[in-house]
């Protein structure tokens, strides 16, 4: 007799419908086969299956058993398919009606007692069974709060396999899974740990750091070990706007897809901040694999990628980030296809001036040579550079400041102002489409909403030939003064706007001095 139902198969981030085709005979010699194109994953699954069938009182290993995984030519990988073909057994008995199963998404990984496993892509996988018309999706209980926040699909989670029998033949019945979407969003600023009141000292790189979370644009703070800028740059989630929903589902799709919703929320309301170590590799920080799977700027999309000691990254695994900071996306292509994913996300990074670390510092003398210094600047391309708007010093905290008990100014006092410019430049972008903050536009928004006074051109001209700046530098400029204005409340962009932001090209004005 022959079942069938619906599954799906993740590739990339997206989840693909799936006919799970199961025949059962008695004639001939008893064998178990899948085909479709099965990884070693979905082979290995009638192991499970034949296990979990004997243990939880159904034991069908003198058959012939045939699973067909259609379309045949998409790649099938994973453990998910173990519940569907275990229910196609089942139902190619006839021990459940064909009927129930043809309205449902099913997923699941088998344990060999008949428990049901979580597994990656939750999310992904209730939006295609909307997508596609069904009445509902059922996986593993552990996943059901995180494929709730889908709306217009009912959500099932099982435990074993004997229960999900059993309301598939109406002895037993499910609730329904449901998520409060909004009190989701409303608890994500607690998952902050650390609050910028903590820091002590450090005006000029908070200050910094405000305006690169107002306009969304990427930082790089220099200055000697010990001076802060770990403390800083984790401290910046926080004073990121809220996440709306769209944000929050893209980010999630990405982190279930890879894996990672371990932390017991269904949804990843606040923003994400990675630090991947300084050996990882280029493939690492993209993505890839056979079937790509996200990279490390991918994971951080939505929020921070934190580069601390960049000069110690890789060649390159530094270059590789060129051109996802352009296009905030990124294709990895591969012999089975082509798959891109979002990579919208605000690099921080953070080094030493030289080697030694103590290059300017007045109390500790610079051990390095000036071959040592140019060979540790070189590690970082000039094009690079030129996509990282807002370069800092973040000098040695003297006594004073460590020592004063007084209270400073707190991430919420911070994001509230940092929210405030964002819906200036939310309303500014209505019309654009994939543009949000400052740090997105292109040059017709440039050209529309960077307007300058006679003063600020000026200044910006003396600039540009007194520090040599690249095209690109004086594009960076622009858009962060376009910030420091809407921090400030003005329309147009004023002198002291792009002296504030010529300020924060620390690298370009130490070039042009020597």
């Amino acid at each position: 007799m022959l079942a069938r139902l619906i599954s799906a198969s993740l590739i990339g981030i997206d989840a693909h419908p799936v006919e799970v085709e199961v025949d059962v005979t008695a004639k001939g010699l008893p064998h178990f086969s899948t085909v479709g194109l099965p990884d070693v994953a979905v082979k290995e699954s009638k192991d499970r299956v034949k296990a979990a069938l004997k243990n939880t009182g159904f034991n069908f290993s003198l058959k012939q058993i045939t699973v067909n995984l259609a379309p045949a030519d998409i790649k099938k990988e994973g453990s998910a398919f173990d519940l569907p073909i275990s229910l196609g057994i089942i139902a190619a008995e006839g021990l459940i009606p064909p009927e129930r199963l043809e309205r449902f998404m099913i997923v699941g990984e088998l344990s060999l007692d008949g428990r049901i496993k979580p597994v990656r892509g939750a999310l992904s996988i209730a939006i295609t069974a909307r997508n596609k018309g069904l009445d509902a999706v059922i996986l593993p209980i552990e996943n059901a709060d995180e494929a709730a926040v889908v709306k217009d699909i009912k959500v099932f989670g099982v435990k074993t396999l004997p229960d999900l029998v059993e309301f598939l033949r109406g002895e037993q019945a499910i609730e329904a899974v449901s998520t409060d979407v909004q009190k989701e969003l409303e608890e994500a600023a607690s998952v902050y740990e650390g609050d910028y009141s903590e820091v002590k000292g450090q005006q000029h790189s908070k200050r910094a750091i405000e305006v690169a979370a107002a306009g969304g644009h990427n930082l790089l703070m220099i200055g000697p070990p010990g001076s802060g800028k770990s403390m800083l740059a984790r401290r910046l989630p926080a004073i990121l706007p809220s996440m709306t929903f769209e944000e929050a589902l893209e980010s999630t799709r990405i982190w279930s897809a890879s894996g990672l919703m371990r932390n017991g929320r269904p949804l990843l309301a606040a923003r994400p901040f990675r630090s991947p170590h300084h050996t990882l590799s280029d493939v690492a920080m993209v993505g890839g694999g056979t079937v790509p799977k996200p990279g490390e700027i991918s994971l951080a999309h939505n929020g921070v990628l934190f580069l601390d000691e960049l000069p110690e990254f890789k060649r390159p695994v530094l270059e590789v980030l060129r051109q996802p900071l352009e296009d905030r996306e990124i294709t990895i292509s591969r012999a089975m296809g082509a798959i891109t994913y979002p990579a919208s996300i605000m690099l921080v990074a953070a080094c030493n001036p030289c080697p030694c670390g103590f290059l300017g510092d007045q109390k500790h003398p610079c051990t390095c040579t000036p071959s040592q210094i140019n060979k540790y600047r070189a590690k970082i391309s000039g094009p690079l550079l030129d996509r990282i708007d807002i370069h800092v010093e973040v000098p040695a905290v003297p006594y004073r400041d460590l020592s004063n008990s007084k209270p400073t100014e707190s991430s919420e006092a911070i994001r509230t102002r940092v929210e405030k410019a964002r819906q200036v430049q939310m309303s500014r972008f209505r019309q654009s489409r994939k543009v949000y903050s400052n740090s997105q536009m292109q040059a017709r928004h440039m050209k529309s909403f960077c307007s300058l006074t006679e003063d600020a051109k000026s200044l910006m001209e003396v600039a540009m030939q007194k520090l040599g700046l690249s095209a690109r530098a004086y594009t960076r400029i622009l858009k962060v003064s376009r910030t420091i204005a809407d921090l400030a409340g003005t329309d147009e962009i004023r002198p002291e706007h792009i002296s504030e932001s010529i300020q924060y090209r620390t690298l370009d004005r130490n070039q042009a001095l020597t």
